[in-house]
């Protein structure tokens, strides 16, 4: 923890030296055009790979990015961003070298986490044919990372908030995307 709070003291320093009221600026509220639905691992830091500073993106991170209608979590933010937030852009995005979707394309059992993959394992099963004509194990499950990220943004798209928020003038864009670990770029999905 001595390393987390120096850390921080820099980085106040840091932001304080660049602007002396950043904080105060921070703390006045906040507008973001972006909700991002992305993956926990910590290799994918939403803001670093978007570009985005503090208070343009709302973040809601789970193993896999996954967008489950039973996840009150994920219900409750997307219902935040969209109703008070009024965010204009609704990000899905998956990343190749994700370790649950790795997970749930295998067969071994790891305990309590195999009840969340369950719903990797449907999209797996929803794309079996895809999936299985493809000889390549790590093309595979790049594939499987991208139709896991299609699948989301349709859960998403069926939500309760986003189809009361279809039905407004000014509706939120869904968007899927996958960010690559080697190369650093994300790239946009065909999800409608």
């Amino acid at each position: 923890m001595k390393r987390i709070f120096e850390n921080n003291r820099k980085w106040v320093e840091q932001k304080l030296s660049e602007d002396k009221d950043y904080f105060r600026k921070l703390a006045q509220g906040q507008e973001p055009r972006y909700l991002f639905i992305g993956c926990s691992d910590s290799r994918v830091p939403a803001n670093e790979i978007t570009g985005t500073g503090p208070g343009e993106m709302f973040v809601h991170r789970n193993i896999a990015n996954l967008v489950v209608h039973t996840d009150m979590n994920m219900l409750s933010v997307v219902q935040y961003a969209v109703e008070v937030l009024k965010v204009k852009v609704i990000i899905v995005c998956g990343h190749y070298g994700c370790g649950g979707v790795a997970a749930a394309a295998g067969n071994e059992q790891f305990g309590l986490i195999d009840n969340w993959l369950r719903n990797i394992k449907d999209v797996l099963r929803l794309h079996e044919a895809e999936i299985l004509g493809i000889a390549d194990e790590e093309a595979r499950l790049r594939r499987l990372v991208e139709l896991n990220v299609i699948e989301q943004v349709r859960n998403l798209s069926k939500t309760s908030v986003i189809q009361k928020a279809m039905q407004s003038d000014d509706p939120p864009k869904l968007y899927g995307l996958v960010y690559d670990l080697k190369e650093g770029y994300l790239k946009e999905l065909q999800t409608g």
